[in-house]
């Protein structure tokens, strides 16, 4: 269980403190956390709810949204966030096309060069950006970072300690190139984050909630699990999922399921 974290949106109706109590409970050694979540919470309780149970936050999501008018200070305030709470990972969304724009390119640029805006704030405060391409039906609204290819050729201008990426299966795994450039990413030493998730056909009506367990899907997760340990990742793997039918079931449940499926298929 040492590399297994527990992504807090799949137990998102699991109250913080349950959650760190349960993980707690059941030996799981590190979680994922949201910042809406967390200022629920209450920022600095919540720093001390996980530091005393000695658990390690693996990342925290999400920054980004950078077409946003407050994107700067926003960012800003999740990097701070992300060093109260004590991890070194800062999960980017890149966001969508800004307004009624068609403009991809030009939207993709301003994250690059938004991204480079910050990375003084995150190498002062230690923490890593780590860029997360979306599947392509999300470019318009959500993300137009949707191949890792692309999430790498924003981080490249900038270090890879400062600028990194974040694999998620449930994104990457249609993708024909996606191993090339996973060995790729560990070449440059950018991967920072790993995240399982199943892709669960058909998709339900909010498609954005039609992750599965690891196991449940299509995706190929052994081949994930191998191609980014074998691109010399050693960090922590995140399951992180988003259905309702998981949301619904009791949190202990649900985090027993999530640690099955990594031992099954990235342990």
């Amino acid at each position: 269980m040492n590399r297994f974290s527990l992504n807090q949106a799949t137990t998102k109706r699991w109250p913080l403190a349950d959650l760190v109590a349960g993980c707690t409970a059941a030996g799981v050694p590190a979680v994922g956390l949201w910042r809406e979540e967390v200022a629920e919470y209450g920022l600095d309780k919540a720093a001390a709810l996980v530091r005393d149970a000695g658990l390690t936050v693996s990342s925290l999501c999400r920054g980004g949204f950078f077409h946003e008018q407050d994107w700067y200070d926003d960012n800003r305030r999740a990097i701070e966030e992300a060093a109260t709470l004590g991890t070194d990972t800062l999960v980017l969304v890149s966001g969508g096309l800004p307004g009624k724009s068609r403009d991809i390119d030009g939207a993709r640029r301003h994250i690059g060069d938004a991204i480079g805006a910050l990375v003084p704030d995150a190498r002062a405060a230690g923490v890593r950006l780590a860029i997360e391409p979306l599947h392509p039906m999300f470019c318009s609204d959500r993300c137009v970072v949707a191949t890792l290819g692309q999430a790498l050729a924003i981080a490249a201008p900038y270090p890879a300690d400062a600028v990194g990426v974040c694999l998620d299966t449930y994104h990457l795994w249609w993708d024909d190139q996606v191993w090339r450039q996973i060995a790729e990413a560990g070449r440059q030493g950018r991967i920072a984050a790993f995240q399982l998730a199943d892709w669960i056909t058909p998709l339900p009506e909010g498609v954005l909630l039609g992750r599965g367990l690891p196991g449940t899907g299509c995706v190929d997760m052994r081949r994930f699990s191998a191609a980014v340990h074998d691109a010399g990742y050693r960090g922590w793997v995140e399951v992180e999922v988003f259905h309702e039918d998981v949301w619904s079931r009791p949190g202990a449940e649900v985090l027993a399921e999530a640690y099955a499926g990594y031992r099954a298929f990235a342990s």
